[in-house]
């Protein structure tokens, strides 16, 4: 019998053949903990009685929600994960480079079947590259830090197929609400996510970090792409025999198959305040709004400022309305400038900020109150995650994002 990609992965990593269901201790090749968990992750390590870090090499910790400091209590973050970092010998320390999930990829940290655990629930985002991730408390962090190891259970596996090309304002972005909508909020609890076919296959390695990223807001355990050429390069390695094979098999067992053709995906939106409640943008047009982001883990590449810049070149925001860009690390930002990019964003009247997690978690400026509205290209639009219980949140894609901040109201790109 045929393997899923996850079930591959962990076989490779605990030499073990398994299946859904079967507990096993894999071996942890990657840990990433931020800034917000980073007291709560010491003080635990340390109530457990560990004296030293399993491979502090194989460890990051990266300051991203609270960069810059805004409430009196951030800086004890700061200050917690600085003492930590010299004592434990952790090297891998990022102050202000970007958010977590987009370092963790960009900066060489994860690589294809790799096994990687952080304290943040869209660390599925790495599955982009083909490596097994998922988010963990600061518990089960405190453990592997002390022992390197973690059991889990091995999790049954969805499969996406998707073919055909994609409409022209159609991006990853719409594919996943979509398919979160299909799926549900929980459809996909303690699942993986596993994606095929050629709609898939000619996705850039950004686009799928879209994708995997918002997994979780199916309940996915993970989300995997077989590892390409693109991978590759994105990665700077050459890929290993067993790096390419991990493709599901013809014959694996799936628990659920889905099958879309790519043209018939259209612009939607997650309406508020649930992930799940996806609506086609053609039935929500008209509607004012006072602010647009694009930015986050999920929308703050190249190719996602990049988007946003040419629907945007040669017009202006609306009268009122605030348009709020985000990188998602320097890397991008620098790239972003160089590229002309950024002169397009400033000249359209956006206020571009410095690369960070902002204002998806309702930090570092731009946080709405009673009664307003916003057009948001990060994850979540739960109750007051921009400010007040009384702000509605809508996701949508970085075209259609830019396009409402020009229109000044809900339009399609």
């Amino acid at each position: 019998m045929g393997l899923t990609i996850i079930e591959k992965i962990i076989r490779n990593n605990t030499g073990k053949e398994v299946r859904p269901g079967d507990i096993v201790t894999v071996n942890v090749n990657r840990v990433m903990i931020h800034d917000i968990f980073i007291p709560f992750v010491a003080s635990k390590f340390e109530e457990m009685g560990f004296t030293k870090i399993w491979d502090p090499d194989k460890a990051v910790l990266i300051y991203d929600h609270l960069v810059p400091a805004s409430q009196v209590d951030d800086t004890r973050h700061f200050r917690v994960g600085n003492t930590f970092t010299e004592k434990y010998g952790m090297k891998n320390v990022h102050r202000s480079d970007g958010i977590c999930h987009q370092l963790m990829t960009e900066a060489g940290y994860v690589k294809p079947g790799d096994v990687v655990f952080g304290t943040d629930s869209h660390t599925t985002t790495y599955g982009c590259v083909g490596a097994f991730s998922s988010g963990i408390g600061y518990t089960e962090m405190a453990s592997i830090l002390g022992t390197g190891t973690l059991w889990i259970r091995v999790p049954e596996t969805i499969k996406i197929n998707i073919t055909g090309k994609l409409p022209e304002n159609v991006m990853a972005k719409d594919i996943i609400l979509k398919l979160i909508g299909d799926l549900g909020a929980d459809g996909a609890t303690y699942k993986a996510l596993e994606f095929a076919g050629d709609t898939i296959e000619n996705m850039t390695v950004a686009s799928r970090m879209s994708m995997s990223n918002m997994a979780i807001e199916a309940g996915a355990k993970c989300a995997l792409f077989t590892p390409d050429e693109k991978t590759a390069v994105y990665c700077g390695i050459t890929l290993t025999n067993k790096e390419k094979d991990l493709i599901g098999d013809a014959d694996a067992q799936y628990c659920q198959v889905m099958n879309y053709k790519a043209e018939d995906f259209v612009p939607v939106m997650a309406c508020p305040s649930n992930v799940d409640h996806i609506e086609p943008v053609s039935d929500l047009i008209g509607k004012e709004i006072d602010q647009v982001f694009i930015g986050s883990c999920t929308n703050g590449r190249l190719e996602d400022l990049m988007a946003a810049a040419e629907l945007l070149k040669g017009k202006h925001v609306a009268p009122f309305v605030k348009l709020i860009v985000t990188p998602a690390s320097r890397k991008i930002y620098q790239e972003a400038v160089e590229n002309g990019t950024m002169t397009v964003l400033a000249e359209a009247g956006a206020i571009i900020t410095h690369p960070s997690c902002g204002l998806c978690c309702g930090r570092t400026g731009g946080i709405l109150t009673d009664g307003e509205i916003v057009v948001a290209t990060n994850n979540r639009n739960f109750l007051g995650r921009m400010g007040t219980s009384k702000v509605d949140i809508y996701l949508a894609s970085p075209k259609t994002a830019a396009a409402c901040a020009v229109a000044g109201r809900i339009v399609s790109p």
